[in-house]
């Protein structure tokens, strides 16, 4: 409509320029002349289109929308034409919802979930959503995906392990139903879960439990582990000396016992030798000084 205003008022300004220099009132002309300029002006700003960025603009020209979006920067566009423009930024849409267990429990979720529009599909959410595409798609679409997932889950599921196999299954599922539609979903991170009182003490008094034997477990794994390195040192120190008191015999005590009264009767030493008693004495001998 200003596209329309401009020209209009160009042609009227250019008229009356003429007519002032026909008559010769130049000073008037001169005016005229200026509104010339100033309405052709504004009329050649309508064609421009600046997109910011992190946007694309999607154009309507009367109901005939443009399957090439316009990307962030200037953009020349037809002065009729109606641009809309889509932010491609990761958006965050928050919800606190009631939700369902698989004992059938009321479970108080926090959610967020982190979005964003596909610029190659701006056009065709344009044409068959409108810019509102979040309240008519997105949340309810995330609304029914969450109670459903949640309802094949335990509660106790939310304070374990299971908590993010949990948030995948509510990312990938919302993904395939509305990435065909041109959103794509990044996360469903959980903020806060809140459980019935009841429910969450029995919940964090099986788990202590549950760590309590993990703990126990350990401990027997431990002192089983010590039983089992005394059994081995009793049984090598018990092979030692089954093996040793088969090596000596009373003759090589014996005849040790003559090496070492040789040795020490071959010494330069004085020494007194006493002989042992019995038939097999071996002699004892007492050292002196040199």
């Amino acid at each position: 409509m200003l596209f329309i205003f401009a020209i209009v008022f160009a042609i009227a300004a250019f008229v009356v320029a003429s007519n002032f220099r026909k008559v010769g009132r130049k000073q008037e002309s001169v005016f005229a002349s200026l509104g010339v300029l100033a309405g052709a002006v504004v009329a050649i700003l309508q064609a421009i289109t600046v997109v910011p960025a992190g946007s694309v603009g999607v154009v309507d020209f009367f109901g005939n929308v443009s399957e090439n979006t316009l990307k962030a920067g200037i953009n020349f566009v037809n002065p009729m034409a109606k641009v809309q423009l889509f932010s491609i930024k990761t958006q965050e849409f928050k919800e606190t919802m009631a939700v369902p267990s698989k004992e059938g429990l009321s479970v108080q979720l926090e959610l967020s979930l982190l979005f964003s529009l596909d610029p190659e599909n701006a056009s065709k959410i344009y044409k068959t959503v409108g810019p509102n595409y979040q309240e008519i798609i997105l949340t309810p679409q995330f609304r029914s995906v969450v109670r459903g997932v949640t309802a094949k889950y335990e509660a106790k599921a939310l304070y374990t392990a299971s908590r993010e196999e949990l948030q995948t299954s509510i990312r990938d599922e919302l993904q395939t139903l509305v990435e065909p539609r041109g959103i794509l979903v990044e996360n469903a991170p959980m903020r806060q879960i809140i459980l019935p009182p009841g429910l969450t003490a029995s919940i964090e008094e099986k788990l202590k439990a549950e760590q309590e034997s993990q703990r126990m477990q350990f401990v027997l794994r431990k002192e089983e582990q010590e039983a089992d390195r005394k059994r081995i040192e009793a049984k090598g120190i018990s092979d030692f000396q089954e093996i040793v008191s088969k090596g000596i015999s009373e003759q090589l005590l014996k005849w040790k016992g003559i090496e070492a009264t040789e040795k020490l009767a071959s010494s330069n030493n004085s020494k007194i030798v006493v002989i042992g008693s019995g038939k097999d004495g071996l002699p004892i001998i007492l050292g002196g000084d040199k």
